[in-house]
């Protein structure tokens, strides 16, 4: 229904025509969905209209879930913004209903080159047509976030995080640690004698939920990636699953068992359907340590007890894992013009802009996110260690080691986080083994036979 509505919109479009193509005034809406990253694009914008006297931008922010709502309302209703900050997850259906301009056929942004950005990155923004749908502003990788003081109670000394490595069988010393890091009511931790797992005060991993939003990025991704799964048959634009490996299966086994365990915090001990972040958990002293993306780096570096005091916060890289090294999903978020811009080739000048070396170098000192230009990223980097005092290269390295993969850049999208989210779910919830993953990957590939 929402694509014959799409495409009802689109043809509806054209019909009407579409206004001045290229002039040299006209306000451009721009949306954005993070409140902490807005600053630095109004400086963006602040200055593209002093270097562009005719054009103005007028950003729009909104929380993350009216964001993706309000822009799938505005493509039926034609009131979409010419420009958007787009995601990998949600990217795909775009281009699957038409509702993105092809950059490659806009002057401003014809020149756009791969090599310009952090080695991969831009490469995930073109369709199977091989032409770009977004311009890269920023990358994300995993690490692991630790209160120093639960460490230093445990008797742990942060330098051995650096070294911590799993498997599926029995978890390795990264297990090992998540168990002396919970704390049960009594007092008692989870590798002493006595532990009750029903009972924990302080778990020792954060939980994300199951991750399928998002093919676990922040959850169990680190972990099926260095044990050497891949989710389709190649990225971008697969056209097969592989939930049905062992691999995954195994992994998946050993991750959500973790909750079984107690060393994990739980549905219930996160707040069910309304969970609170990783973040959150650390503060308020549910989990000692947690995965979470270079995204979030501000978030946890504010944190305070409950007295005010600052919260002495730490970065670990992610396990080795057995193939012997570590992994870490790599996604980012680009900027792309809808097929609505009724001035498209203003909106490619403004992308252009924000792709480019001199925005992403103000996004880069803001410290918020690591600008997909490698000059931003350094930037970002030496905000890190001089504002905050913060070693960023646990997520760096994946980026100088090569440990990085691509989020599954696939068809249907929608149908695709539609199936994904219950059955992951329930494996958290301990609803489901991971043997049932096979079922799902099943359903999974026969929509690639439904598209087509």
């Amino acid at each position: 229904m929402l694509r014959r509505l799409l495409l009802t919109a689109l043809l509806l479009t054209t019909a009407c025509g579409g206004g001045p193509d290229g002039g040299a005034t006209g306000t451009i809406e721009y949306w954005l969905w993070d409140s902490a990253q807005q600053p630095g694009y109004q400086k963006c914008a602040d200055l593209f209209q002093q270097q562009n006297p005719g054009l103005r931008i007028h950003i729009s922010q909104y929380g993350w879930d009216d964001y993706w709502s309000k822009l799938t309302a505005s493509f039926i209703a034609d009131t979409a913004p010419d420009v958007f900050t787009d995601q990998l997850t949600k990217f795909p259906q775009f281009v699957d209903l038409q509702v993105l301009r092809p950059l490659d056929d806009l002057a401003p942004t014809r020149d756009i080159k791969d090599s310009d950005y952090q080695q991969g990155l831009a490469e995930l923004w073109k369709g199977k047509d091989g032409k770009r749908y977004g311009a890269p502003k920023d990358w994300d990788t995993i690490a692991i976030f630790y209160n120093k003081a639960a460490l230093k109670a445990a008797g742990i000394d942060p330098v051995t995080l650096n070294d911590l490595t799993w498997n599926p069988r029995d978890g390795g010393t990264f297990e090992k640690t998540i168990a002396h890091l919970t704390i049960d009511q009594n007092g008692v931790r989870g590798d002493e004698p006595g532990f009750d797992r029903t009972g924990v005060k302080t778990y020792g991993l954060a939980s994300n939920g199951g991750g399928g939003d998002n093919w676990g990025q922040t959850q169990w991704s680190a972990f099926t990636g260095s044990a050497g799964w891949q989710a389709t048959d190649k990225n971008p634009w697969g056209t097969r699953f592989n939930l049905n490996s062992p691999v995954v299966q195994d992994t998946l086994t050993w991750y959500f068992g973790l909750v079984r365990k107690g060393y994990m915090a739980s549905f219930a001990a996160i707040g069910g359907n309304n969970a609170i972040t990783a973040d959150t958990q650390i503060q308020s002293g549910i989990a000692a340590m947690g995965l979470s993306g270079s995204w979030t780096i501000a978030s946890f570096t504010k944190l305070t007890d409950a007295a005010g005091n600052k919260l002495d916060i730490g970065l670990a890289p992610t396990p080795i894992g057995p193939t012997g090294k570590r992994a870490s999903m790599f996604n980012g978020l680009a900027d792309s013009i809808t097929t609505f811009s009724k001035q498209p080739e203003n909106a490619a000048k403004w992308v252009k802009f924000l792709s480019g070396e001199q925005c992403q170098n103000i996004i880069g000192r803001t410290g918020v996110v690591f600008p997909a230009r490698p000059s931003g990223t350094s930037l970002a980097i030496q905000y890190n260690e001089n504002e905050r005092n913060l070693d960023v290269s646990p997520f760096t390295d994946h980026i100088k080691n090569r440990t990085t993969f691509p989020l599954p850049v696939t068809s249907n999208a929608a149908d695709i986080t539609a199936l994904m989210r219950p059955a992951l779910d329930a494996l958290f919830l301990g609803q489901a083994p991971a043997s049932s993953l096979t079922s799902l990957n099943n359903q999974l590939n026969a929509l690639f036979k439904v598209a087509g």
